[in-house]
């Protein structure tokens, strides 16, 4: 075969093969089009951290982090108490924007950066958080229900500025120099300031959210809060920053200083209450097996468990089982014979229709114990009047 040929025979199976594929080659360029544009119109940057300056979802904070940087503040985010500590060292001046959900951080972290950022805004901060920031605000309940919108209440200048903002389900603060937002004049603030502003906690997570900033002044009273200086570190703790050294309490440690002496107390007392109520168990007693139990003490067992489930059916059809299966022995209809055989041969003895009899011994349903009892009468008189002589 000389080289023109065989060329020609491999671009006839080249063709060959490419007519029989076309329909996969298309599909499978139509499907490698759709995944390179999908993967090159998504931001590769988002997350979905609750409040992350990445995460465009409705309990994300992407528009405000981004409406930010268009007003000229520098929006830096991080995940880590050391990069925040970093940033800080190089940016003195900077806000800090605190959301630590599940506080991870201590009061000595919080306590470092409260020192080294020029202002700390903390978002629905719990007990552990907000402690070790300030020993004088304190939670004080959540807003009523009912109540979707508050007013500022308050002289200080950003709520005032910012006006009617969402509070439907936010935290309220007590015990600050400034306290706005307040539901009623006897509840906190779901704005509460310290006196020189560099602590500010704002109890309300989804007024910053994307789903709703737009809504009412949230917008105006995010910006004012998280923008009064050119930078501003956006900081979400993760489990890297619990220190290493922390870990869960231990019983002695949550147990208050009495409690050692008060259980050894205790345990005297049930040891003395055992001594003094306890059953004194005599020689073990040695008994022939197999145990003979008689029937009517199983019968009676077994009835005081239905009663005591309230097995008002299971009961009823012990009965009718048992009734069916004693007459059909005295009638000699043997074992293969349904319950119509068993009521034909009682309705020609006792000379009553059989559908009456079916109706009593078969259809009916006790539904209480009392109604169990009657329909046990009825069907015992019937089995007496069919087996009479």
């Amino acid at each position: 075969m000389t080289p023109d040929t065989q060329t020609l025979r491999w671009s006839a199976q080249l063709r060959g093969w490419l007519r029989r594929h076309m329909a996969w080659i298309i599909i499978g360029g139509i499907v490698t089009v759709l995944g390179v544009v999908t993967l090159t119109q998504s931001p590769a940057n988002t997350d979905k951290a609750t409040l992350s300056a990445r995460n465009p979802a409705p309990d994300g904070a992407m528009a405000a982090a981004e409406i930010l940087r268009r007003h000229g503040v520098t929006v830096t985010e991080s995940d880590s108490f050391a990069a925040t500590t970093s940033l800080l060292a190089r940016k003195p001046g900077a806000t800090v924007f605190l959301y630590d959900l599940n506080g991870y951080l201590d009061s000595a972290q919080l306590h470092s950066l409260l020192q080294s950022a020029a202002r700390v805004v903390v978002v629905a901060p719990g007990l552990r958080t907000l402690t070790g920031l300030s020993s004088e605000i304190h939670n004080a309940g959540v807003v009523p229900n009912g109540t979707s919108t508050l007013e500022a209440g308050c002289v200080q200048a950003d709520p005032l500025a910012a006006g009617r903002v969402s509070g439907k389900g936010a935290l309220l603060y007590t015990g600050a120099d400034v306290t706005c937002y307040r539901p009623s004049s006897n509840d906190g603030g779901m704005y509460a300031a310290s006196a020189d502003g560099r602590l500010v906690v704002l109890g309300s997570a989804a007024l910053l959210s994307n789903d709703l900033l737009q809504v009412e002044g949230n917008a105006a009273l995010a910006l004012r809060t998280l923008g009064p200086t050119p930078d501003l570190v956006w900081y979400l703790p993760g489990l890297g920053d619990v220190p290493g050294d922390s870990g869960p309490p231990t019983l002695n440690e949550l147990a208050p200083p009495w409690v050692g002496f008060l259980g050894l107390w205790l345990a005297v007392i049930a040891l003395l209450a055992v001594l003094w109520r306890g059953r004194r168990l005599g020689p073990l007693v040695f008994e022939p097996l197999p145990v003979v139990v008689k029937a009517v003490e199983t019968a009676e067992g077994r009835a005081r468990l239905y009663q005591d489930s309230r097995a008002v059916g299971q009961a009823a059809d012990n009965l009718r089982s048992g009734t069916l299966t004693r007459l059909a022995k005295h009638f000699r209809l043997g074992p293969e014979s349904g319950a119509d055989a068993v009521l034909d041969a009682v309705a020609r003895k006792i000379n009553r229709p059989a559908p009456e009899l079916r109706t009593l011994l078969l259809d009916h349903r006790p539904r209480t114990e009392s109604e169990l009892v009657q329909w046990a009468q009825s069907i015992e008189k019937l089995e007496q009047e069919a087996t009479a002589p």
